[in-house]
Parts: C-alpha cells; structure tokens; sequence
C-alpha cells in the first residue's frame, strides 16, 4: 500500500489539502471541462455540476482515501472503492480516462496550493492518486468481466413497452431489449444508467434503480420527475425529458445493472426503511423476498409527503401481504391515514427482530436518523446498508 515515506508525507500535508480540497475539485473540474467539454455534455451530471455536489462528492473521497491510508496503511477502504466502481461501471468509465483526471486535478494542486507543493509533496500525493485509481481500475474491469463485457461497453437498446403514472410526479417506464434478447440479470437493489439526447443535443445521463424484482419478465425504472425549486436546484434534465418526451414504443440508452447496495442471500430477518422516491429498490428487495417465500420476519417502513406522494404504495402493500411474517409501516408528513404515522420517521414502537439486517434508502438527514435508530436499537452498524441517489456525500464524508 502507501509506502511509508509517503505516508508521513501526507499525513503532514493532509490538514492542508483537506483544507484546500474544496477548491482544487472547483478548479479540476474547471479546466478537465475546458480541455474537454464532451465529458460534462455526455458523462457528467450538468445538475450535479451546477449544484456543487459533484465536486463535494470528489473531494471528501480523495480526502477519505488518504486519511484511510495514514490510519490504516496496509488495508483499502473497500466499501468506498466498490461504491464508486459500481457507478463507473455503469457509466462505462475505462482506465484511458484515469491519466486525464490525474492530469487536470494535479494541475489544480500545483494551483491552489502553490510552492507547498514540493516534489516530495506531489511524489507522494501521486502515489495516493494512483493506489485509487489501480483499485478502482481493477475492480471495475472485475466489473465487466463478470457481464461479458468490453471494458466500457456497458450500453444496449432498450424499448419502452409501457408506461405507468404512479403519482403526479413519479412514472414507472416498463423496458425490453430492442434486439429481442434476453435482458440481463441483476440482484435485487441494483440500478442502471439511462442515456437520453437533449434538445441541445448533450447525451446526458442518469441512474435509476430497477423497481421490480429479478424475476420480472420486463425491467422497470420508476423515475421521480425533479422540480429545480423544490430541489433547491435546476430542474432535473434527464427525469422531465423521461415524463414528457418518451412514451411506449420509444427507445432508450440503458446500461447493464450494477450497484453495490444488494439483498444479501439470508434467511435473517430484514428491515427495509426508505424516503420518497427511495422505495425503488426497496421494492426490488421486497418483490424478491416475496417470490422466494422468505419465511423471516420481514419490517417495511417508509416516508413520504403524503400518500398520493408516495409512489408504489399499493406494491409496497401487496407485496408485503405476501410474506409469512411481515409487517409495514408508512409515516407522512401531510394527510396521513388511519394507521399511518404523521411525521417523520419513528422507530420508537417499531419491533426490530434480533439478528435484523437493514437496508436504507432516501434523502441523507433521513437516513443518518434512521441508522442512528436503528444502532440505538441494538441492530450492528454491520447489518445497516444504505444506498444514496446521487454522488455518496455520505459515505466521502465518513
């Protein structure tokens, strides 16, 4: 790993790159899109862009990687690195790409930092950059190997074979490869990327989880259409083309699956806890409990704004009527029914088998209140996985 004069290298300099880290990501992103503005036209999330996330998300990993690597020189933080792979993975990164990201984010280094970055200091940053990108390099092609796949040849095409309107701003989009053969499978939990070509021609792309469990004849993405104002942000590009401009009979970019946030193969019982439209996977999981005949007990919680807000209720009710042992629970913020809970998310009477695994999925405050819950309840930090739309500021800042 981290050799040791490296080590002691960054481990002097890390408070003042991680002081600083903010703006080198500014400034990386800032000249990698001059040099090349086909990666934030066709690759980058433009939303993401504009909101700064992107850049947050960059810099707590780099920032995570290193520190993992002072503290604990002969081990990799494997749960970041698999994370991102995962996401790579389903964009189609490859290795040609690793040398110009180091290129324009060194770049940026030398710029922000100035004459403290001497070459002792830049050898060993280099040696941090390159233990991250090999790892990921190397998970990634993993990746594609395991689908069949050239490096980076991830994309099919895919019909629309339907369309569902779950809620005034959710619709399910059913899908079929175009070529007529079989769709690849994928586990319950996982996501892919869909590449849609925009008005001004940008192929922009984002990832949705599949919503129907592996058994489905057709997959299905269920896609929450983004208001810029509620976000806090832009409209979402991708989700208002998706509602307004593809119907049944259409065709659509769409990646192979991946995604590291999975339904373990377990007899343990298991809680699935998510917010607004964090159900998605969330219903892959619990279709595919249902039509294996779990025999555990099964909690199904989830948040929303209310229940004409909440997207896939009646699957989240059937579904969970299938299962020998299992229970849900709906919690909203407005209209709340007989039976629900009004509000946030509450734990507090909710029993939590012994032995429980727990999966999340949902806006990060509901999250991290839910995990802190659930280890108040005894369950292990362990059994708690997440999965988190959009670039992990969660995990980067861990």
């Amino acid at each position: 790993m981290l050799s040791e004069k490296s080590t002691e290298t960054v481990r002097a300099t890390l408070p003042a790159v991680g002081a600083a880290i903010g703006d080198i990501a500014d400034l990386f992103y800032s000249k990698l899109f001059a040099a090349r503005p086909e990666l934030l036209r066709d690759l980058f999330n433009r939303g993401n862009q504009n909101a700064g996330v992107q850049k947050q998300a960059l810099a707590g990993s780099i920032a995570a990687f290193a520190t993992h690597l002072v503290a604990h020189p002969d081990t990799r933080p494997d749960v970041m690195l698999h994370r991102i792979a995962h996401k790579h993975a389903s964009l189609g990164v490859t290795r040609e790409q690793y040398p110009v990201v180091h290129h324009h984010l060194f770049a940026a280094i030398a710029e922000v930092l100035g004459d403290a970055v001497t070459p002792q200091v830049g050898e060993a940053w280099d040696e941090v950059y390159w233990l991250m990108a090999n790892a990921l390099i190397a998970i990634e092609e993993r990746l594609y190997a395991e689908r069949q796949v050239l490096a980076g040849d991830v994309w099919r095409t895919w019909t629309v074979v339907g369309r569902t309107e779950e809620t005034a701003d959710c619709t399910t989009f059913h899908l079929s490869p175009a070529d007529g053969a079989p769709a690849p499978s994928f586990k319950p939990g996982q996501y892919v990327s869909v590449q849609v070509e925009l008005a001004d021609g940008a192929r922009q792309i984002r990832q949705y989880s599949l919503s129907r469990g592996p058994r489905s004849a057709v997959h299905s993405i269920t896609v929450k259409r983004i208001h810029g104002p509620a976000a806090a942000g832009p409209d979402g590009e991708v989700s208002n083309h998706l509602h307004a401009r593809t119907a049944t009979g259409d065709t659509l970019r769409v990646s192979a699956p991946y995604g590291d946030l999975v339904l373990r193969d377990s007899a343990a019982p298991v809680l699935l806890a998510s917010a607004g439209i964090g159900c998605t996977p969330m219903l892959s999981m619990l279709e595919h409990l249902a039509e294996s005949g779990h025999a555990a007990p099964v909690t199904v919680l989830h948040a929303d704004r209310s229940p004409a807000d909440h997207a896939l209720r009646d699957d989240h009710q059937a579904l969970t009527h299938k299962l020998a042992d299992a229970s849900a629970r709906f919690w909203y913020e407005a209209g709340a029914e007989p039976g629900d809970g009004e509000g946030l998310l509450d734990l507090g009477d909710v029993p939590v088998a012994t032995g429980t695994t727990a999966y999340l999925c949902g806006p990060l405050p509901f999250m991290r209140a839910v995990r802190a819950q659930l280890l108040a309840k005894g369950v292990p930090a362990s059994d708690i996985h997440y999965e988190v739309f959009g670039p992990d500021l969660w995990l980067a800042s861990a």
